[in-house]
């Protein structure tokens, strides 16, 4: 039986990193993952190729309904090949995936195929393709997540699917209904209406993204009513069946009154729930919440002292990246340094287009914990940039303390709002106010130039160029 000093039950963007930086550290490192290929959803049926599905449906946008605006003339139709744009996305996880695998032997980490299960709190039993036990000193559960449903919707993963069936399509859709107006709903909609399907988005609460700021919401459904989505808010889904190759979709609005939708295709995302699946965490002493989390402290430790959990699997928001950080944080803490994230300063993205980011406290959690603050934003339509680029929807919004100045939250929404969010995090990780920010250069001409413009006007209300 092999021993190890770290043993990571997941392959995905928290275990791989947990993996990587144990093995940096010194420790002998052995990762257990049930699929063949590393990655975990993310790389493999989540962020990665959901990218590429909305890079590939954006290209088709520009150039049916924005190239002649730019004199780029193209004879002929332009016709989608979905089978070619699915292969596309596809290569793009393989070529991702690879990658693990090659970061996995450059740190001699041994990796195992097959379902990690405790048999104690020293020794995992892998079931699978490299069946056998394994002992280890530490371990760190990185099992992930799993889409959630409703609990009167049969999945049939045919023509009522989740957001795995809904990237490897063999068709455009008519129309896709789509059960929830969070990311995952909004991301995989956007796709397929600019492909050509009708979508209809069915939310339970009274907005869309309704866990971010407000405004956000507000900017983002604008959009998407132009784009001739069909919203539907504060609607209770109470039923979901197959009529043949229809789906009919009942629900209440918030009248009461029973309304019907009927598409060929129903994308149920209506979130996701803690996978713990065959892991027989009552074996090693790990307790589970409620929820059916795995009940963690601050150092992410859990009910057993030598086994860790990080990521989807624990509380908190699921984001690859925040499982990326506790894997790095479990790691430093195993070999003894005193590792810290600071969750407030967590940024969220919503890869629509316009995309939406945001960092630290909304307006209505600023208000809620009666904080006095002042806000600053700014239109993207009044830069430069963004009309050379045609992308003018979209705002930025700087919240600061209204004594102190200090940063509180940035929230955005326009063009490359994924990659300007750094900015606002490096910024608050310092604790800079709003001034420091507004004195700073930013390039012209640039989409960050919002971001400097905002803090001028949540600091003195003194944008230059509004």
């Amino acid at each position: 039986m092999k021993s190890y000093d770290v043993a990571v039950i997941g392959s995905g963007p928290g275990g791989y990193v947990a993996a990587i930086r144990c093995a940096q550290l010194g420790m002998k490192t052995a990762i257990i993952e049930k699929y063949s290929t590393l990655g975990g959803t993310c790389l493999n049926v989540g962020c990665i190729p959901s990218k590429a599905l909305l890079d590939s449906s954006h290209h088709y946008e520009h150039a049916v309904k924005h190239f002649e605006d730019h004199g780029i003339e193209i004879p002929g139709d332009v016709k989608v090949n979905i089978e070619k744009m699915i292969a596309r996305k596809q290569a793009v996880v393989d070529q991702t995936t690879s990658g693990i695998d090659f970061l996995m032997k450059k740190n001699k980490i041994d990796v195992y195929e097959g379902v990690g299960s405790f048999k104690d709190a020293t020794h995992i039993i892998i079931d699978g393709k490299d069946a056998g036990e394994i002992e280890a000193k530490n371990t760190i559960i990185a099992t992930g997540s799993k889409p959630s449903s409703l609990p009167f919707i049969t999945l049939d993963k045919e023509r009522i699917i989740t957001s795995t069936e809904a990237l490897k399509l063999k068709e455009i859709p008519k129309h896709m209904i789509v059960i929830g107006g969070g990311v995952i709903g909004l991301e995989l909609g956007q796709v397929y209406r600019r492909l050509g399907s009708e979508v209809t988005i069915v939310e339970y609460m009274d907005r869309i993204i309704p866990t971010m700021d407000a405004g956000l919401s507000k900017e983002l459904n604008k959009v998407f009513k132009k784009a001739k989505f069909k919203m539907n808010m504060s609607h209770k889904v109470k039923s979901v069946e197959r009529d043949g190759d229809e789906v009919v979709v009942k629900a209440d609005n918030k009248k009461g009154e029973e309304v019907e939708f009927r598409g060929d295709y129903c994308l149920v995302s209506v979130g996701r729930r803690p996978y713990t699946d065959g892991l027989n965490a009552e074996a090693a002493g790990v307790k589970l919440t409620d929820r059916g989390q795995i009940e963690v402290n601050d150092h992410l430790q859990t009910s057993a002292s030598n086994i860790y959990a990080i990521g989807d699997v624990v509380k908190g928001a699921m984001l690859a990246h925040k499982a990326s950080e506790e894997g790095v944080l479990v790691a430093e803490t195993l070999a003894g340094q005193k590792p810290h994230i600071n969750y407030n300063l967590i940024p969220g993205v919503v890869y629509t287009w316009p995309e939406v980011a945001a960092v630290g406290k909304t307006e209505e959690e600023l208000k809620e914990a009666g904080i006095e603050y002042k806000s600053g934003q700014f239109p993207m339509r009044a830069l430069g940039r963004s009309r050379a680029s045609m992308d003018i929807d979209g705002f930025v919004k700087v919240l600061a303390d209204k004594n102190t100045d200090e940063i509180l939250g940035v929230h955005m929404i326009g063009a490359r709002a994924a990659d300007m969010i750094a900015e606002a995090v490096v910024a608050m990780e310092y604790r800079a106010s709003a001034e420091d920010i507004s004195r700073m250069s930013h390039a012209h001409p640039t989409f960050t130039e919002a971001i400097k413009e905002a803090a001028l006007a949540a600091t003195d209300d003194i944008a230059l160029h509004i």
